[in-house]
């Protein structure tokens, strides 16, 4: 429990804007330290343990401890060698066995690709890939076999993925926001926000391999930003500055988000419409590792896909029946489709395996709010409920009240009022430690109110997090509700909050 609050400890001083740091570290020594004052008595040497755990955190957070004003920290332990954290950090990432075996099960799609891409690699060959396949036939696994081979050698593999989930299933892996510092709001002629000087330049500059998955979610120009930006510091006119890059991702799934868009706007925005895509080689996966035993409904999924399933009219397609809750009436229906996907869920509402291995989807945030509402007043337990504190920029005329700003609920935030109870699920709806799995869409469990526990389905372990209220900055498009000349408003706000929700429905 001591490392989750020194954890706790470096996350409150990057999002909370501490005034007092001095009064807070001399208030919590004592509990933060308390594993290590079991082998360690000298309080000296005991606070220097501690500040090089936080200063560790800090740097995965992409924070210097020095901007704290902690006490000195003393470099005893010749750790330093000059070189960037990014690529310390990048060189340190260990190779597990099972993933540099990996290659000996390769199917022959994935062999194929795993080859060209590494004859690239090992010649420094300038080319862009990009792996398209739908879901279940291999691309996580490929790049897990890519990363394994490349780093095995001593050179850089720079994993990185759409969302931050996709992010964490890959060693090493971070979003691709994050780690090319692609600035939010883009334009056609947008750049990485890093320097030529920086870091996180360096470490583009030593790598061998790039991969980024979920790119089909991406708008073209933030995959055209990075183009630029790496051009520019690698002084080569080549596509990416002439590196190895490999896409991947399945255009037949969600594509990028244009606020109120057109078919049409929405196509122009995915990389199909970039002056990239003439120069990717494409990779094909077809193989459906993941439903071997139900060819038909791999196919099925496939036809949907290619838009070559029959449709009842322009947007719906019929679902086989073994798989359909019959539609009697709005509430029963939802009972039905609540009871079989969480059978038991009093008996098992403690079960790690039971809550992170199920989950009811909806295509639309509404939807999802009223049934995870639902779901936490059927969840056993005491419930605790968790206000947000909203403040506009700039509104010195009042035009936005208190109200209107609790009322409103953009993407990427909680509802004003969270309810929550020891075990439920809970999503996390922030990036706050993507290099540690805490990052937007890591699934959580609240073990006890203050402490959450990682629900990680694909890994080996289970990692115990302290939560806070945290302030974010937040720009808020939304429509008016009259007739004015502009009919969108985009509003800056301040939100001070827990940023996680449930996830009992996503």
């Amino acid at each position: 429990m001591p490392s989750a609050l020194r954890r706790l400890f470096a996350t409150i001083l990057v999002f909370c804007e501490v005034t007092e740091i001095q009064q807070l570290w001399d208030k919590h020594l004592a509990s933060i330290s308390e594993d290590y004052r079991r082998n360690q008595s000298n309080d000296a040497a005991l606070e220097q343990m501690v500040l090089r755990d936080i200063r560790d955190m800090l740097q995965s957070m992409r924070k210097d401890i020095a901007g704290y004003g902690l006490p000195d920290l003393l470099d005893t332990d010749g750790s330093y060698d000059g070189e960037y954290k990014e690529v310390t950090e990048e060189r340190e990432i260990s190779v597990d066995k099972e993933h540099l075996d990996l290659f000996s099960s390769l199917n022959n799609e994935q062999l194929a690709g795993y080859n060209d891409i590494m004859d690239h690699v090992m010649k420094q060959k300038s080319q862009i890939f990009f792996v398209d396949g739908p879901g279940g036939t291999g691309k996580t696994y490929l790049y897990k076999a890519l990363l394994a081979k490349v780093r095995s050698m001593g050179q850089i593999a720079i994993a990185t993925a759409t969302s931050g989930i996709a992010a964490s299933i890959m060693p090493g892996g971070r979003t691709a926001h994050s780690r090319f510092k692609i600035p939010i709001k883009l334009t056609d002629n947008s750049m990485c926000s890093f320097t030529k000087q920086s870091g996180t330049a360096e470490l583009l500059k030593q790598a061998s391999l790039i991969i980024w998955d979920e790119v089909a979610m991406t708008k073209r120009q933030a995959v055209e930003t990075l183009d630029r930006s790496l051009q520019d510091i690698m002084g080569c006119p080549l596509p990416f500055g002439g590196k190895v890059v490999v896409f991947g991702g399945d255009f037949r799934q969600v594509l990028p988000v244009v606020t109120r868009g057109t078919r049409a706007q929405i196509t122009d925005a995915t990389l199909l419409r970039s002056y990239l895509w003439e120069k990717i080689r494409k990779i094909r996966l077809t193989r459906n590792m993941r439903a071997q035993a139900d060819p038909w409904f791999s196919e099925y999924l496939l036809r949907i896909g290619n838009g070559t399933e029959e449709t009842i009219g322009d947007d719906y397609v019929r679902l086989p029946n073994d798989i359909v809750i019959g539609y009697t009436e709005d509430e029963k229906a939802i009972n039905k489709l609540i009871e079989d996907v969480f059978p038991s869920l009093h008996a098992n509402a403690k079960s790690r395996e039971y809550m992170s291995t199920r989950a009811i989807l909806s295509t639309k945030n509404d939807h999802v709010d009223d049934l995870n509402d639902k779901m936490i007043s059927r969840f056993p337990g005491e419930e605790k409920l968790y206000h947000s504190f909203e403040s506009i920029e700039d509104d010195l005329q009042n035009n936005y009240t208190i109200d209107f700003l609790n009322s409103i609920t953009p993407n990427g935030l909680p509802p004003h009022v969270l309810r929550l109870k020891v075990n439920c699920p809970v999503i996390l709806l922030r990036n706050l430690d993507p290099y540690n799995g805490l990052c937007n869409g890591t699934q959580l469990m609240i073990r006890a109110f203050l402490v959450l526990i990682m629900l990680c389905p694909w890994k080996r372990f289970s990692q115990r997090v302290c939560y806070i209220q945290i302030r974010v900055h937040f720009a808020y498009i939304y429509v008016l509700p009259f007739d004015v000349a502009a009919d969108e408003v985009e509003a800056s706000f301040d939100v001070f909050g827990l940023l996680v929700k449930q996830w009992f429905l996503c």
